[in-house]
Order: structure tokens, then sequence, then C-alpha cells
């Protein structure tokens, strides 16, 4: 994990530039369509905090997390408040958020840490909570670009869900990479709930 967090240290400029204008509103809308007007989302893993920003102007209640130092100072500036720095490993809210957004985030998470994320997202959602997550599509697991990357296929997916009973599929997505010049590149979106 450190590797990956200094990239995006070092990165952080060109990271904002290339992520923080994308159109992004219809992979926002999987997960806005379960949510109340004015529910509160845990951006998990903000970035530039491109997604936060159009929550707020939507008019949800928003607290923006990332790992990375110098992407929460550029967060912070683009959606007009604090954001966190913390590592996934040290969430610890408890029934706090209506909605969790983990867009290319929790990609970067080893199978071991991943699963201890996800109990700890688990634990942060309240009851009939909604929890967006994506990845790359495949199968691939390892270092990539000077980061590390976890991929999923639906399948496999789904055969880690299975360890999270409280976790209910709504649905998944697979999508062509919005950046320019990276349509070669698709994506599992999963949107879940969580049941009691």
């Amino acid at each position: 994990m450190t590797k990956t967090l200094n990239y995006y240290n070092q990165c952080a400029e060109a990271y904002n530039e290339t992520t923080l204008n994308i159109e992004f509103d219809s992979k926002r809308e999987m997960l806005l369509k379960y949510l109340r007007p004015s529910a509160h989302i845990l951006d998990l893993g903000c970035g530039s905090g491109r997604d936060s920003k159009a929550f707020l102007q939507k008019g949800y209640q928003v607290t923006a997390v990332d790992g990375s130092k110098e992407l929460c100072q550029i967060a912070s500036k683009n959606i007009g408040q604090d954001v966190i720095c913390q590592l996934f490993n040290e969430l610890d809210a408890v029934n706090e958020f209506d909605g969790v957004w983990a867009c290319a985030s929790l990609l970067h998470l080893p199978n071991n840490e991943l699963k201890e994320t996800l109990k700890r997202v688990e634990t942060a959602l309240k009851n009939d909570g909604y929890f967006y997550a994506s990845f790359k599509y495949g199968d691939f697991e390892g270092e990539r670009e000077g980061r590390y990357f976890n991929d999923f296929t639906e399948v496999s997916f789904n055969t880690l869900l299975k360890e999270f009973p409280n976790l209910e599929l709504q649905e998944a997505e697979v999508t062509t990479d919005v950046i320019p010049g990276r349509e070669n590149v698709s994506w599992l979106n999963v949107v879940m709930k969580k049941i009691a």
C-alpha cells in the first residue's frame, strides 16, 4: 500500500487534472437513486474530490476521506470542506452513513485487506444503507504501473461477497473507462445494500 500511496502523493496534481472534470453522472446515479435527498455519503478514497463535489452540489451531506496527504489538500480546495486523511483500515465509524461511495479506490487492496475494509464499510453503513464500489475488470492481482491492483469479474466478486451475508448485491454493471485514450479498459461497478 505504501508504494501506491507514494504514487498518488507524487502524481497528485496530474491525477487531479486528469480526473476532476470527467463526466461521471451516470455512475454516481447508480448509488444516488437509492438514497433520500440530503443523505450522508462517505466518499472513501475521494481522490481529487470530483464526486464529493457533485454530491455536495446536489444537497447531500458528504464525509470525504483519502489516504494521500497531497490529494487530501487538493480535494479540500476542490470541494470547499476538509477532507480526512485516513487509510481504509482506520475507518471506525458505526452506523453512520446512508451511502458509501468507493470509486476506483478499494481496487488497490490485496484480498485480505479488502475483506477487512469491507467489514469496516459494513459497520459504518446504517441498516438499509447502500455501498457503491468499482474495480478494473479482469482476474489480475499485483503491481501494475507503480500501483497495486486487484481486479474483479462478476463471478469473482460474487465469490468474495459470499463472506459478507449482510451485504446484498443489488446490481453489477461492466462499463468502459471514461478517460480519453483508455477505451479498451473495462470496469466492474457494483452496488450493495446492507441488510439487517
